[in-house]
Formats: structure tokens, C-alpha cells, sequence
């Protein structure tokens, strides 16, 4: 081979291992890292993930980065940004490992389901940053409280929890203790369903609201719901469960008292594991009273003191 081409060659190789070093080098760079963005479905129901490449290494430009997708609004609106409402984000602190985000007073409006949504959206997303374990939120610099008043505190990614259901079109064995009204309508008796079989497309907490609108299996028990109610949602976040319904729920045709068609819902949904407490909305309205004696704003805790001690079962 002569001088000439065993130039031409050398440079050709060294020009090929140049532009796949190149090439590999660019496909890092464009492929970086993923991180999951969570979203609110517009049910309002639960949040969902969705990936995001990003390759910003720096922590603080990272976290500027995610919040500025957080309130990107789709163009399909096949999904709801958490921080793309009405409020404001003012500023935000990152002190160690806990990350504070200060809004502005229209945050408040949120109502009950979708703050909560906005805030295990928000969590989720940024609790995947290195060094952030802990989000908290404030509020015109006073930290968020709840609908009862209590502070809600420090957050991390493991206190929101996906009720996802199991495998489509499954079926499922459970007993339900299900609290209906006696005969005065002012009292409440508990009723166990033994084997209610159910599809697992159905959330337990949904399945316990549809059979308190259904009605008692046993004599001697009275409904306590108007029958016409129609269910928008049922969801447990944190520990409180959620029950959004329409506002026939307001119309009661049966002679029982507020309290004993407030608790059945209540009880009924506290014997659940993992719910402490029940929140009922009318349309997503907390500020709504019912029969005007009862403020659905409150967030029920379980009430032993309006069940008789007969218990019956199925």
C-alpha cells in the first residue's frame, strides 16, 4: 500500500472513531435522565405519572425544572397540572433535606379532594431530587392547614398511597359491617355482609358507599340514604376518605336524624383499615350544610355513641 494510501486510510479511521465516540456521547446527552411528573386525571379522582427526560445534573436547576413542568398546562387537557390553578407559587426554601413551597392565599379556595391531589402530585414529583425527603407547604408564609384546622405539616413521598385496584376483571370475596338506622331513625345498627362478591375495578371504599345507597339486607334496618344518590367519586388520601356525591344526597325521603345518615357513611367507611376520618362534598362543594344542621365542611371521625349494641348479620 502505497504512502498516500495508508494516509488516507489512518485518516479515515480516525475520523469514523472521532463520530461514533461523537455519536454516543450526543445519545447520552439526549437521553440524560428520567424523572416522573405527576398529574391530577380530570376525574379529580388520582394522580398519575408521566415520564420526563431531563439532563440537568444541578440539584437547584433541577428542582426550578420540575416545578416549571408541574404547571404546564396540556394542550389536549387530557389531564390537570397540580400547580397550574388559579393560586401561586410566591417562593420556595430548601433547607437540608426538606423543601418548603409558599403559595399565595388563593390556594385556600382549593377544595378538599383536589388540594390533597395537588399536594401528593407536588410531593411525588419532587421528593425524587436528590436531598429533598421532606415538602412542606405554607401559605402567605403560615404553614397549610386542613379542613378541620389541624397543620398539615411535613410531607414525604410514602404518606400518599395509590388505592390501585388488581388485575381487570377480577373478582373478590370481603365482609362489610355496614351501619344502617333502626326503626326511630335516630339510632344506628350495625349490619355484616358475609362473601359480598365484587369486581376489583371497584374500589372497597366506593363499593361500601354504593351498598349503604342501596339499602339493609335485614329486617328491622332502615336505609339511611336517599336512594337516588349518585356517587362522583370515593377516594382515601392520607388516611381521610373522600365521598363526593350529587346533590340528591341532599333530598331525605326517610324519617332518620342528620347524624344517622351522616355516621352510617362514616362508620361504615371507617372500618376500613386505612381510614381515620371522612370528608362528604356535594359536587366537589364542601360548604354546603345538610338538613342545615349539619356542616359537611367537618371531617367525620368514627361515632360509636349512636349504634345500638344488637348487631345483626347476613
Amino acid at each position: 500500500m502505497s504512502r498516500i494510501l495508508k494516509t488516507i486510510f489512518l485518516v479515515a479511521c480516525i475520523t469514523l472513531t472521532v463520530c461514533i465516540a461523537g455519536c454516543g456521547r450526543q445519545t447520552e446527552e439526549e437521553t440524560g435522565k428520567t424523572y416522573n411528573i405527576y398529574y391530577i386525571n380530570n376525574e379529580e379522582t388520582k394522580v398519575f405519572s408521566s415520564p420526563y427526560q431531563t439532563t440537568t445534573e444541578n440539584e437547584q436547576e433541577l428542582l426550578k425544572e420540575l416545578l416549571g413542568q408541574l404547571e404546564v398546562i396540556p394542550e389536549k387537557m387530557e389531564y390537570k397540572a397540580p400547580l397550574a390553578g388559579n393560586f401561586e407559587l410566591l417562593n420556595y426554601t430548601w433547607d437540608g433535606e426538606q423543601l418548603t413551597l409558599n403559595f399565595d392565599e388563593y390556594y385556600k379556595e382549593l377544595d378538599g379532594i383536589m388540594e390533597v391531589l395537588v399536594r401528593a402530585a407536588v410531593v411525588r414529583t419532587l421528593s425524587q431530587i436528590n436531598n429533598i425527603s421532606y415538602v412542606s407547604f405554607t401559605v402567605q408564609n403560615e404553614p397549610l392547614t386542613d379542613h378541620s384546622g389541624m397543620a398539615v405539616g411535613i410531607m414525604s413521598e410514602d404518606m400518599f398511597i395509590d388505592n390501585a385496584g388488581n388485575e381487570i376483571n377480577t373478582y373478590e370475596k370481603v365482609n362489610l359491617h355496614l351501619y344502617f338506622a333502626n326503626e326511630a331513625g335516630d339510632r344506628l345498627i350495625e349490619e355484616e355482609r358475609r362473601n359480598v362478591v365484587y369486581s376489583s375495578n371497584i374500589s372497597l371504599e366506593k363499593l361500601i358507599v354504593e351498598k349503604l345507597i342501596e339499602g339493609p339486607a335485614i329486617e328491622d334496618h332502615y336505609p339511611t340514604i336517599n336512594p337516588d344518590t349518585k356517587i362522583i367519586n370515593v377516594t382515601i388520601i392520607d388516611n381521610i376518605c373522600y365521598v363526593n356525591l350529587d346533590e340528591t344526597f341532599l333530598n331525605q325521603p326517610y324519617n332518620v336524624t342528620s347524624a344517622v345518615t351522616i355516621y352510617s357513611i362514616a362508620n361504615s367507611l371507617a372500618e376500613l383499615t386505612n381510614v381515620h376520618k371522612v370528608q362528604i362534598s356535594i359536587n366537589g362543594e364542601t360548604s354546603v350544610s345538610y338538613k342545615e344542621s349539619i356542616n359537611l365542611n367537618t371531617v367525620f371521625e368514627r361515632n360509636l355513641d349512636l349504634v345500638e349494641n344488637d348487631a345483626s348479620g347476613e
